[in-house]
């Protein structure tokens, strides 16, 4: 067994060492026990200023980012009764004008389109150029209903009531060479328009229809409705008056049914001594051969395309005149009066060789 002082005796300490053993543990213990203390203090402001603000961001109500009040700041604006409004320095800054948004408007409605609205009618010219002309509320305008027209067998007729009201017909000159009249009569055509001669287009020359005369003298005599007419370079009034008595003389004795038609056509392909007239002296020459033939007491008429009775002549100057439309087509869509339409060019009737104009009337001029 060992004793207490066995210890001492073994390890060799002395008084003075145990002191300074006991004096340096002091020490540290003193040094730990600062430390934590120091600690303590951090901790505990740590936590207030968490407490602090947590409390702030319960009162600000925001749910997203934490805003901090500070004390002082807290202050300021819930013990301020200062509002927005109240600062003037909002005013050295005005607004900018709004700029409004563009709006997307509907595409413009096309008004007073020529080709729908009724009061235009198109016009096609020889050079293949097109033109909507406005109709003339003051010229007569036909009241057919083409609903009543019947094609057989190139004869084109017009009904009302289911009665045939109208009258085929031909116009024939030295091109179809020699006539049959009584296979053209056997054929269903009515009347028959022969040309009695023209002016030369390059020559000014007055030229008979070879065929004019035997023509007429066969017709008449196959009972046949016979109308003629004159192909027209006129550039005077002078000229005009003696084409007309041109057509007077060799007429003669025969009293024809159907009307003396005026023909002046624009001349393609070539130069024309009536290229250079006016609008006024074209429809000058008109009259002049129309009112000279009146004279003499025939029925007289004009013969034009649409074209040319629109935009070559003032067909308000020529009213008193019935009108021979040119028009190649099932349907015509001239606008005003007419009485007569050459509906077709290469028309085939028993009788005649090769093609033909065909050609309807409204009117039964015979009867007129």
């Amino acid at each position: 067994m060992k004793m207490p002082d066995d210890f001492d005796d073994r390890s060799n300490l002395t008084p003075t060492v145990v002191m300074a053993t006991v004096a340096v543990s002091v020490f540290v213990a003193v040094i730990l026990l600062a430390v934590l203390f120091t600690n303590d203090r951090r901790s505990g402001r740590a936590a207030t200023q968490q407490t602090q603000e947590n409390e702030s961001v319960q009162a600000s109500g925001d749910t997203g980012s934490p805003v901090v009040l500070y004390p002082e700041t807290d202050e300021l604006l819930t013990g301020s009764s200062l509002h927005p409004d109240d600062f003037d320095f909002w005013d050295m800054y005005p607004e900018p004008e709004a700029t409004p948004e563009p709006t997307q408007t509907p595409e413009a409605v096309v008004e007073n389109d020529p080709s729908t609205d009724g009061k235009h009618t198109l016009v096609q010219y020889a050079d293949g150029k097109e033109e909507w002309v406005l109709i003339s509320p003051y010229l007569p305008k036909h009241e057919y209903d083409f609903t009543k027209l019947v094609c057989q067998s190139s004869l084109m007729k017009y009904y009302e009531d289911g009665k045939q009201t109208s009258y085929v017909g031909v116009d024939i000159s030295k091109y179809q060479d020699y006539v049959d009249f009584v296979k053209v009569k056997k054929a269903g055509i009515n009347f028959v328009m022969l040309r009695v001669g023209a002016r030369g287009y390059g020559t000014g020359q007055l030229i008979l229809d070879e065929y004019f005369s035997e023509n007429l003298k066969r017709a008449t005599d196959a009972g046949l409705d016979v109308g003629v007419y004159f192909f027209s370079q006129a550039i005077t009034k002078e000229e005009a008056v003696e084409e007309a008595n041109m057509v007077i003389e060799n007429l003669g004795e025969y009293q024809i049914t159907y009307p003396v038609a005026y023909d002046m056509e624009l001349v393609e392909n070539d130069t024309a001594r009536t290229d250079k007239l006016t609008k006024a002296e074209k429809t000058e020459m008109a009259k002049t051969f129309l009112d000279t033939i009146a004279a003499a007491g025939y029925k007289t008429m004009i013969y034009g395309n649409k074209e040319w009775l629109i935009k070559e002549i003032d067909m308000s100057k020529l009213t008193s005149y019935d009108v021979w439309l040119s028009q190649a087509a099932d349907i015509p869509d001239y606008p005003y009066k007419f009485t007569m339409w050459q509906y077709q060019r290469e028309g085939s009737v028993d009788g005649i060789v090769g093609y033909v104009n065909m050609n309807i009337s409204f009117i039964n001029y015979a009867e007129k």
